[in-house]
């Protein structure tokens, strides 16, 4: 068969008619004019059914694609889906095939899916495979836009051969069109842009500036379906705002008796038992539940499930669940338009505004969805009270309704000095500002540039790259000059050699050791790995959590204690090494600390005085004066994990004596990621027992918080590390 022949057979086994931007991207699909298509249309308007046409015709043609993936769960599921689609068409099972990190299933598969990185590994590593691929889809392709790994799906466009037809789906952006013409200028590829801002479900914007969430909240459920805007989220923008509007509903009416009872049978009675399981226990059968990174993951399961039951009218959440979960409602409520502290709060942008919106309204269950913003208490206060004094006569001459006027007069409630508001032209800019543009947003990491030096031998691939970019040519020229920096500290750090007279590199051989780490700075991480060969567990220990940065709400209750031992690297290699190169000083006290340092002064002492030196901070130092050029490494002086060995283990009782209760699920999220840190240093020293005990302690830790999620999540990043493993 030819294209249209495919085409035609394609479309003929499509039991409904398609919508007209989907008719038209499966038309665009078969026209050789083009190079593929970029196709950018909102959530749940059917973009998977444009990929279908190109699976439809890899299996007719029995030549390969590659279907990519951000995600190994959506990778999974997609697997799943293409393989019974095959079978519907009459093709075997077996042509679909899965390739994530750990897992292969038909690897050698006419259709190929695979989570991004690995068709990134594969062109990097030239598979002889490559040569036959007709064809890459790429799902979720806005991840170009994401910090840490958009290069992915970067670097993945300029590799692959041009012979290769693209598919590029999207939800919608805000810069389409440049983008096309970007791709064609610099990489000679042809797309066709293919855009719709329709919606399944259209939504409805309200600004709510008269009542108080715990007023508006109670009117949105009706068992009446057209009066209903239930279930909703209600968006705050930090953990303790959530935690503060949950407690606000206390006690007013949002559930009959019959729903609370049908709540209380999903409530397992193990799993709200300790920390702050009881006030969340209290709070669902309530009708509301809270959901943000402090919650943990077993409560957040129990939250997600009985909201998309109908159960659960209202969950108050942070922003991240609109960029993550997929947990759809009828309404959003967003209390505030302004993010930030509370002396430089400014308004959102308009990338996070559209994500919100967009959780609103359900194809499978409304006809409209909702979006509601709320204007500051304060502001609802003043509006009613010009509305009780607009119901009072001013021409009135009633000694009564004068005075009543005059009380009134004086009751004038007042915005706050200093206080950033916010108010609905700001929320109308924000509708129509449209969504997220795509840009190449960070520099590549260490591991794409060693291998790029690898391929080449020179500096020249990677320079052409970067002067590509998708971004402005002077951000374009900031990524030329991080080059130079990380070219600088390999050489400091003996990892290359330069030719002065061109752009020749010559790699040592320990270069490869830079690739055991993922979590952190690959050359701090090796520098830490070489420091800590002197150390002792309890310093290990220090140093790897202060590589993984906590938020401020836990980095106040957990500071690394200064009466903690020294161990043999701090008096046998760091503290003289540091005075050596006048780094530090020794204080009256004999303790470490920085020379001419103001930043530690204590002014509620009679005499100024300097904090000593902790271990990650000297570590740091030592770094620093070894780099050629700044690496931006951040390190903090906590001791979560080794608060809670302290304490035997007792999750709870550490999060309970450092007022944590209420972010128990960054603390778990913390040990769990020092697992996987430790992992990275066992490989990196060729298996130091020390690293793997504490990889155990922790383990131990987080099974008996919560075991599902600790086997889930470390299974999820023994996987994500072998699709970015090169």
């Amino acid at each position: 068969m030819d294209r249209n022949e495919i085409c035609d057979g394609f479309l003929d086994r499509l039991t409904f008619d398609p919508y007209p931007f989907q008719e038209e991207a499966l038309l665009s699909w078969f026209d050789d004019a083009f190079d593929g298509l970029l196709v950018t249309a909102p959530t749940g308007m059917g973009k998977t059914l444009i990929a279908e046409a190109a699976i439809f015709e890899a299996l007719s043609t029995g030549r390969r694609m590659y279907y990519t993936t951000p995600l190994i769960a959506l990778t999974d599921q997609k697997f799943r889906e293409f393989q019974d689609l095959a079978e519907s068409w009459g093709f075997p099972r077996d042509a679909v095939g899965l390739i994530t990190g750990n897992r292969k299933v038909n690897p050698d598969a006419v259709v190929r899916v695979v989570v991004a990185e690995i068709l990134l590994n594969h062109l990097l590593a030239d598979d002889e495979m490559l040569g036959d691929t007709s064809a890459v889809v790429m799902d979720e392709f806005h991840y170009f836009n994401e910090w840490e790994r958009g290069i992915v799906w970067e670097l993945s466009l300029v590799l692959l051969p041009k012979t290769v037809r693209l598919m590029l789906l999207s939800a919608t952006v805000g810069n389409a069109t440049d983008f096309v013409i970007w791709l064609k200028k610099e990489h000679g590829r042809n797309l066709r842009l293919v855009q719709t801002d329709e919606r399944r479900v259209p939504l409805e914007f309200i600004w709510e500036g008269e009542r108080l969430v715990t007023e508006l909240l109670p009117g949105m459920v009706s068992e009446n379906d057209a009066d209903n805007r239930s279930p909703a989220l209600v968006f705050c923008f930090n953990r303790n705002e959530c935690w503060d509007v949950a407690e606000r509903l206390k006690g007013l009416s949002l559930i009959s008796r019959e729903t609370r009872a049908k709540i209380e049978e999903h409530l397992e009675a193990d799993t709200f038992v300790d920390g702050i399981g009881p006030k969340l226990k209290q709070m669902l059968i309530r009708g509301v539940g809270v959901h943000h990174a402090g919650i943990l993951p077993k409560h957040k399961e129990v939250i997600e499930k009985l909201f998309l039951k109908k159960l659960v009218p209202f969950v108050i959440c942070t922003e991240t669940l609109a960029a993550g979960i997929n947990l759809p409602a009828r309404a959003v409520v967003i209390t505030s338009l302004m993010k930030g502290p509370r002396d430089d709060r400014k308004l959102i942008a308009s990338s996070s505004a559209h994500q919100m919106f967009g959780r609103a309204g359900r194809p499978q269950f409304d006809t409209k969805g909702y979006v509601c913003v709320l204007a500051h208490e304060d502001d609802v206060k003043i509006a009613k009270w010009k509305i009780k004094l607009e119901k009072i006569d001013p021409n009135s001459k009633d000694p009564g309704i004068m005075r009543q006027r005059k009380q009134l007069e004086k009751k004038r409630p007042t915005r706050r000095k200093g206080y950033a508001y916010w108010a609905e032209g700001q929320f109308q800019t924000l509708i129509k500002a449209g969504p997220a543009k795509l840009f190449s947003r960070s520099m590549i990491p260490y591991q794409v540039l060693i291998y790029l030096l690898t391929r080449s031998g020179t500096v020249r691939e990677t320079r052409e790259f970067l002067s590509k970019r998708f971004n402005t040519p002077e951000r374009n020229e900031k990524f030329q000059e991080q080059l130079n920096f990380m070219l600088d500290n390999l050489a400091a750090f003996g990892y290359l050699t330069r030719d002065a007279e061109s752009d020749h590199v010559t790699l040592s051989d320990s270069v490869m050791e830079l690739l055991e780490f993922r979590s952190i700075d690959p050359l701090y991480g090796a520098f830490l790995g070489k420091q800590l060969k002197y150390s002792s567990t309890e310093e290990k220990l220090q140093a790897l959590q202060s590589v993984l940065p906590i938020p401020p709400a836990l980095l106040r209750g957990v500071r690394l204690p200064h009466d903690l031992e020294k161990g043999p690297l701090y008096t046998e290699h760091l503290a003289p090494a540091l005075l050596k190169k006048g780094l530090a000083i020794l204080d009256e006290d004999g303790q470490l600390v920085k020379p001419n340092d103001d930043e530690y002064e204590d002014f509620m002492e009679d005499e100024p005085r300097r904090w000593p030196l902790t271990l990650p901070e000297m570590l740091k130092l030592l770094f620093d004066a070894q780099l050629a050029s700044p690496e931006e490494v951040t390190v903090q002086s906590h001791w979560v994990a080794g608060g809670i060995f302290e304490t035997g283990g007792d999750f709870y009782k550490f999060c309970r004596n450092r007022d944590l209760a209420k972010h128990e699920g960054l603390v778990l999220r913390h040990l769990l990621r020092l697992i996987i840190l430790a992992g990275e240093f066992g490989a990196f020293t060729g298996g130091d027992p020390e690293y793997a005990e504490i990889a155990a302690r922790a383990t131990e830790v987080c099974v008996r918080v919560d075991r599902r999620y600790t086997d889930h999540f470390l299974a999820d990043q023994q996987e994500a590390q072998a699709c970015s493993r090169v």
